[in-house]
């Protein structure tokens, strides 16, 4: 690795986004610093107390959200989720099953199955072009 690339920072919004947290629940020291990619990769091999905390407890952010409820973001918009949710939030709404979740999911699943269709016959095509 080049010296150069071992002393980049990044600002604490991309550092938070990169360890999948909700930059206004970790601490006032990590939102008003800055993060070399080393304390990133120090923060990702040995998180400490509060990193492992939020991970576990949330809140989440939204990216994190969706995955864990299986939609995407722009479903969770159309959910009326706008907000940060912590995993108890997120267990709640899985036991719910709210008509909008269930409508979510359905659409993400349709949207997996046809990036899967797509996939495979990109890959039949490319195998086809190579003989």
């Amino acid at each position: 690795m080049s010296s150069q690339q071992s002393t980049q920072t990044m600002k604490p919004a991309t550092a938070a986004k990169k360890l999948g947290v909700y930059l206004p629940a970790t601490p006032a020291a990590f939102q008003e610093g800055v993060v070399s990619r080393a304390e990133l990769n120090e923060l990702q091999a040995d998180p400490p107390e509060w990193l492992r905390e939020l991970r576990a407890n949330g809140p989440h952010p939204r990216p994190v959200v969706a995955a864990r409820l299986g939609v995407s973001i722009a479903g969770l918009a159309r959910g009326g989720v706008t907000e940060a949710l912590t995993t108890e939030q997120i267990e709640a709404l899985k036991q719910e099953r709210p008509e909008w979740l269930e409508k979510e999911r359905a659409t993400q699943a349709e949207v997996r199955k046809e990036a899967a269709r797509i996939k495979a016959r990109n890959a039949e095509r490319a195998e086809g072009q190579g003989h």
